[in-house]
Order: C-alpha cells, then sequence, then structure tokens
C-alpha cells in the first residue's frame, strides 16, 4: 500500500480547504494510506475529514483562526515555533531581509515573514512517504521541501503568486525541490512560471474537484435568510481580507441605494478586516442593507435563495466559491481579474465589472433590471462542467 502524507496551513473555513476535503473524499483508502499534517494545528473543518485520513498532529484545535480564541492560538503557536530548536536565532537573517524588501515595496506582510518559522519549528516525522502533497503555498510548501522524507513531491499553488505577496527569496527557492507544481487555473500557472521559470516543464492544472451532487442537496437543508426582506437579495461569499475588497462593494451598494434600488446585501465569511467594513457600513449608513453574516457550516441554502452572486475581489487563484453559485444557477457578476477571468465568460454565463464602486454597481443594475439576462445567465452557469476524480489521476501517477 502506498503512503501519502498531505501539509495544509490551516483546515479553516475557506476555498483552499473545502477543496482539500473533496479530494481526500475520493482517495481510495484500500489503495493508498494517507496522512494529513495541519501545520497550525487549527481549523473547525477537521469535523468533516473522512475516517479514512490520519490526523499526525498531537496537538489540534478545531476553534477558527480568525476566532479571538484561534487568533491567541496561532500567536502562542508562533512563539512556540520561533523558540523551537533556536529557530529565531537563525531566521533573524532572513526575516530581516525580507522585511525590508517588502518595506521597499511599502507592502509588508507579517503572515508570509512568518510561515518559515512556523515550517521550521513545526512537529518532524521520521516516516518516509512514497509522496509529500504541499496543498498551499507558503508554509506547508516550506515544511514539504525542507522537512519531509517522500520519494515524490508535490506542491498546489492556488493563487495569483505574486499579488498575494510572494518571492523567491521569500521561499528560498523551495519550489525547485518539487517533482511536480499544480495550478489551479493557467492564469495561477502564467503568474507562478514568470517567477519559476525553470518548473515549466512540471507544472501543470489540476482543477479543483467539486461535488455538485453533494452542494445541491445540501442547498435544499433548512437554513438561509432570516429576513423577511422582499427585494433583491445580492450575496458574496468569502473571508473579509484585503484580497475581496468588500469596501469595494460597500460603495457600490451606497449608489445602488442612492439610484433607489429595492436591494439588501449580504456577505457570508469572517475574517480581519471585519471591523474596518463594520466602520465603513455605518459610514454609510447602510446598516440594514449591507450585512456581515459571518461564516455559517452551510452556505449553500443563501445561494439557492439569493438573486445576484457577486464576486468582486482584488486577485484569485480559482473562486470555489464562484463555482457554487455556478452549480446553484446564479447570475453572477465577478471583477475583471486573475482567476476571475477564467470562470465566466461576459454575458455568456455571467457578468464582468471593473473593481470600482461604479462599476460595481453598473453592473449589478443590469442584472436587476433585465430579469430575463438572470434567468439567461443563471441557466448557462449551472451547465458548465467542473473538475471530477479523473483529475487525480494526475497526482497519482507520481506513484507509478
Amino acid at each position: 500500500m502506498k503512503r501519502i502524507l498531505i501539509v495544509i496551513n490551516t483546515l479553516g473555513m475557506a476555498g483552499a480547504e473545502t477543496a482539500l476535503l473533496e479530494l481526500v473524499r475520493h482517495i481510495n483508502p484500500r489503495e493508498y494510506q494517507t496522512d494529513l499534517y495541519v501545520l497550525l494545528g487549527q481549523g473547525e473543518l477537521v469535523h468533516r475529514l473522512p475516517e479514512h485520513i490520519r490526523l499526525l498532529n498531537r496537538r489540534y484545535s478545531d476553534c477558527s483562526v480568525l476566532s479571538r480564541e484561534g487568533k491567541k492560538l496561532l500567536f502562542s503557536n508562533t512563539l512556540r515555533a520561533l523558540a523551537a530548536r533556536g529557530n529565531l536565532f537563525f531566521l533573524l537573517p532572513y526575516l530581516a531581509g525580507n522585511f525590508w524588501e517588502m518595506a521597499g515595496k511599502k507592502r509588508i506582510l507579517p503572515d508570509k515573514l512568518m510561515w518559515r518559522a512556523l515550517s521550521d519549528g513545526a512537529e518532524r516525522f521520521d516516516r518516509v512517504y512514497d509522496l509529500a502533497v504541499a496543498f498551499l503555498e507558503g508554509g506547508a510548501s516550506y515544511y514539504v521541501a525542507d522537512h519531509v522524507k517522500a520519494k515524490k513531491k508535490a506542491a498546489f499553488i492556488h493563487v495569483d503568486y505574486t499579488r498575494a505577496g510572494y518571492t523567491r527569496r521569500l521561499d528560498r527557492d523551495c519550489y525547485l525541490k518539487f517533482d511536480r507544481i499544480f495550478t489551479v487555473s493557467d492564469e495561477v500557472r502564467k503568474a507562478f512560471l514568470k517567477v519559476y521559470p525553470q518548473c515549466r516543464e512540471k507544472t501543470e492544472i489540476f482543477h479543483n474537484l467539486v461535488d455538485r451532487e453533494g452542494i445541491l442537496k445540501k442547498a435544499q437543508l433548512p437554513g438561509g435568510f432570516s429576513d423577511s426582506f422582499q427585494g433583491l437579495r445580492i450575496l458574496t461569499v468569502g473571508r473579509l481580507t484585503a484580497q475581496k475588497a468588500l469596501e469595494v462593494s460597500v460603495e457600490a451598494m451606497a449608489l445602488l441605494k442612492k439610484s433607489g434600488e429595492n436591494v439588501r446585501w449580504y456577505v457570508l465569511g469572517e475574517g480581519d478586516e471585519r471591523r474596518f467594513l463594520e466602520g465603513k457600513i455605518r459610514q454609510l449608513g447602510l446598516e440594514r442593507d449591507f450585512l456581515l453574516l459571518g461564516a455559517v457550516p452551510n452556505p449553500y441554502p443563501y445561494l439557492r435563495q439569493a438573486d445576484i452572486y457577486v464576486h468582486a475581489s482584488r486577485y484569485e487563484g480559482k473562486s470555489i466559491a464562484i463555482q457554487e453559485a455556478q452549480i446553484l444557477g446564479k447570475p453572477i457578476l465577478v471583477s475583471d481579474c486573475s482567476g476571475n477571468r477564467e470562470q465566466v465568460e461576459p454575458m455568456e454565463d455571467g457578468m464582468m465589472c471593473s473593481l470600482t464602486p461604479e462599476g460595481i454597481r453598473d453592473g449589478v443594475q443590469a442584472l436587476i433590471h433585465d430579469g430575463d439576462l438572470r434567468k439567461r445567465l443563471g441557466l448557462a452557469a449551472a451547465a458548465r462542467s467542473f473538475g471530477d476524480a479523473s483529475e487525480l489521476e494526475k497526482l497519482f501517477c507520481l506513484l507509478a
């Protein structure tokens, strides 16, 4: 029986983590013994792991990394990692060099700086695997590249690499150590290869596996909107982070209300920009119009009940949330950015707009005032095809 190790940074409620759960669900336990190591030892999705997946973490917390308790735990884990094996002493030149490089670009990303410390201070395992998989950028990739013994190693890239803030200096060229690199879209592949052109021959696209039937079933479960709003409902699903640019959507909502549109905007997700967004919502008087509902275990009843789905972000890899909205036949408006451009054919199965309040407003208004357009785009979105279990052959061929 072949032995596989998969490493991911957290098991929080986000797109890549959801994609991982769907992937491991299709691994045959009679053919492969699969271990999972969660670098931060945190995340609420741990309870959704299939029984045949063995979690290696000696310490694990199911609290969200975005909760107050989760942030405290993350801080303590970071301190422990810095203290382990004298890491702080060896990491000081690395941290300082990358800090000043980020400062020169006027974009300091503490989380990217700390992935190396968390990787070097994490648990180590003596066993040799037939295949080790880093399912996320940053810490998981550094850990598999440097601290895992495996006959073959593969890495997944889920984001526009440079837009997310990664560099070869930050990575210490870790991707040169992998036998195969999978990107979730062609745009992600192109962005990655601009940084690592030497990896061209071993880089290929691996489409996220999507459980269409499961999503359709879960959408029929109890739940969804609990208010009595009678207008059109706009929905966005995503983390409250700078990448998702939700402050622009808040400003777009202010323009929609100024135009007298009978709409209400809901956001499912949590993140470190909540306080900032709440302040902006209050500033624009949208407390009853733009609602941050937080993360929910089952977003699909909300998606089914929504009239319009909007995903206006700064950059993407390949959004699971967009794919879920498409499966449920929603008319979709996305921003014109990397990732999104591969997921929507403008005016065929969705719409695209500039990432400005005016651009989002115009796109939403076109959908508000044309019911036939909403219906046509929704039907076309539901007819799209998505990645299935056959994608796994790209991974398993490394074990041949």
